[in-house]
């Protein structure tokens, strides 16, 4: 089980993280202007999209991804707290309900989401110091 206060603190672990607000003025976080995360609040349009399912409950992390085939490759592994919703169909990010996910889980996805967002040489000395999984 996680927490934003536990988003924030694995997404300061990576190199030249901006944590602030989105437009919407939910917490989000950026590496070089670009973002990979934030706090996506389900809109109206979004609850009643799941009828008479409950949606998931608890803070929602939306992560961007590289293309749409990372998003498939995430979503197919059934890790728990990760889905997608009708709203993200065709675009290139997923969600984690943070009451559902352990923190490695939740550490990996960052990462990737850093990944898929950072500039190529700021990614690629990340990695050759060993980045992954630290």
């Amino acid at each position: 089980m996680a927490s934003i206060e536990d988003v924030a603190r694995l997404a300061a672990l990576l190199p030249e993280v901006t944590d602030g607000e989105d437009k919407f003025g939910h917490r989000s976080w950026a590496v070089a202007g670009k973002g990979f995360g934030w706090i996506r609040p389900f809109s109206k349009a979004d609850i009643k999209r799941f009828g008479s399912q409950a949606p998931p409950d608890g803070p929602i992390l939306a992560l961007r991804v590289a293309d749409p085939h990372e998003k498939e490759a995430i979503l197919a592994k059934g890790t728990p707290g990760f889905f997608t919703i009708e709203h993200f169909n065709g675009y290139n990010a997923y969600l984690i309900q943070l009451s559902a996910v352990a923190e490695p889980a939740l550490r990996e996805a960052l990462e990737d989401a850093w990944l898929s967002q950072a500039p190529a040489a700021l990614a690629g000395q990340y990695l050759g110091e060993g980045g992954r999984g630290r």
